[in-house]
């Protein structure tokens, strides 16, 4: 399959690196595009082999894949420079950008466009995005294969675009509301006597043991919270205190408040 991106910033970038590395993709068939050509040269030292090119209308010729990775504001204009190179009932276009919705891609390309919206989060430049992917006009087939892609650099799930922006919320935002935790966490052991890098490493284990434990057994978090929480314990009077101070409340409206309308 031969793919072009067009913007290998943060999240273009890490998409095509990390493709390429899980051998979805191979170098010699990937050809990046982007107007700043330090980010193209950071490119070819990381995936030795791929194209490069700052002309949009030369990358998308040819390609099976288009990944486009701007900012939203640049999506309508980016897309003006080769929409017409396109056939995009054989070719799959995938439009990372939050906001950009399938009305206004159907406008600027065509009602019968087969499009893919994608919305991962940062840990995808360490393969470990929580990623989802919205489909229009596209076979269960196509639709398979683009899940699939982002399946391997994480975890992707395939939703209702009027679910893109709970999604957003709660995986992209998301991660920003996991460190902050990670951070108040920490500062919290350097309270209770921990050197602060070793409060961190503390708070990321048992993070990550969180999570090993719900993926391994499936439970429901309160299952694995009963199994610690003794009569008159430690962790129950803990969990009760930032329960006082407003802990789930306060997560649920953050969530409810960075959910775009």
């Amino acid at each position: 399959m031969k793919a072009a991106f067009i913007g290998t910033g943060n999240i273009g970038g890490a998409v095509a690196r990390g493709l390429i590395s899980k051998n979805i993709l191979a170098a010699g068939d990937v050809t990046c595009c982007d107007i700043m050509t330090g980010s193209l040269e950071r490119m070819q030292l990381s995936c030795p082999g791929i194209k490069t090119t700052t002309s949009s209308r030369e990358a998308v010729k040819g390609a099976d894949c288009i990944v486009l990775a701007v900012k939203p504001w640049a999506v309508e204009s980016t897309l003006a420079d080769f929409k017409d190179l396109l056939d995009l009932k054989k070719q799959n276009l995938i439009v990372i950008a939050a906001g950009i919705t399938f009305s206004m891609l159907s406008e600027w390309l065509g009602s019968d466009a087969t499009l893919f919206r994608v919305i991962p989060n940062t840990a995808i430049a360490v393969g470990s995005s929580m990623t989802f992917v919205s489909a229009l006009n596209a076979s269960e087939e196509r639709t398979a294969k683009v899940v699939e892609m982002f399946d391997a650099l994480g975890s992707a799930m395939l939703i209702p675009e009027d679910k893109m922006s709970a999604g957003t919320a709660l995986a992209s935002c998301g991660i920003a509301y996991a460190m902050r935790y990670v951070r108040a966490a920490t500062e919290g052991g350097v309270e209770l006597g921990f050197p602060a890098k070793d409060a961190q490493r503390i708070v990321m284990n048992t993070m990550k043991g969180a999570v090993d434990l719900l993926a391994a057994t499936g439970a429901n978090p309160e299952e694995e919270i009963d199994k610690v929480t003794t009569p008159g314990g430690i962790t129950i009077k803990g969990l009760n205190k930032m329960e006082e101070q407003g802990f789930s409340n306060a997560v649920i409206a953050g969530l409810k408040a960075s959910q775009s309308k």
